[in-house]
């Protein structure tokens, strides 16, 4: 039984991992955060480890799907699916470690690029995978906008 369940609590351990990588380095610049200029729909930041908490869980649970598939198009589809992983870290450094916020934003809009690959990647090997990378994209894009208006206001 283990054996069927190791891919996705491997893939979910690889996922929040990297959550966890993410918030470990950037531990330090949260009281910046708190400071900063934010726009109106800004979320309390109390709910950002939450949200991405389970995004991290259903993006594990879709590479998962992925890996335990056959045919041609996994390796593809995984490769994608690290790429986004890693550009999610980086951004995280870029916008919180090094403030720059303007460079931020423009790795954001490549790593929605690379999620939305990677979920018509998913999509044409397993529709449940697809759409459950879909409140990842969703979520990533609110970041855009939260990004682009930090940006903004504090410049």
């Amino acid at each position: 039984m283990l054996k069927k369940y190791s891919p996705y609590i491997i893939s979910v351990l690889i996922s929040l991992g990297i959550g966890g990588l993410s918030a470990y380095l950037t531990k330090e610049s949260m009281p910046i955060y708190s400071a900063i200029n934010r726009p109106a729909l800004s979320p309390p930041p109390e709910l950002f480890p939450i949200v991405w908490s389970i995004l991290f869980v259903l993006m594990g649970i879709a590479a998962a799907i992925i890996w335990c598939s056959n045919g041609r198009k996994i390796d593809s589809a995984l490769i994608f699916y690290g790429f986004q992983l890693v550009f999610n870290l980086c951004w995280t450094l870029i916008f919180f470690n090094f403030r720059e916020y303007f460079a931020a934003f423009i790795w954001l809009i490549m790593l929605l690029v690379l999620i939305g690959i990677t979920a018509v990647k998913f999509f044409k090997i397993s529709r449940t995978a697809g759409w459950l990378l879909v409140p990842y994209f969703a979520w990533v894009a609110f970041a855009g906008y939260l990004n682009y208006m930090i940006w903004m206001l504090n410049r």
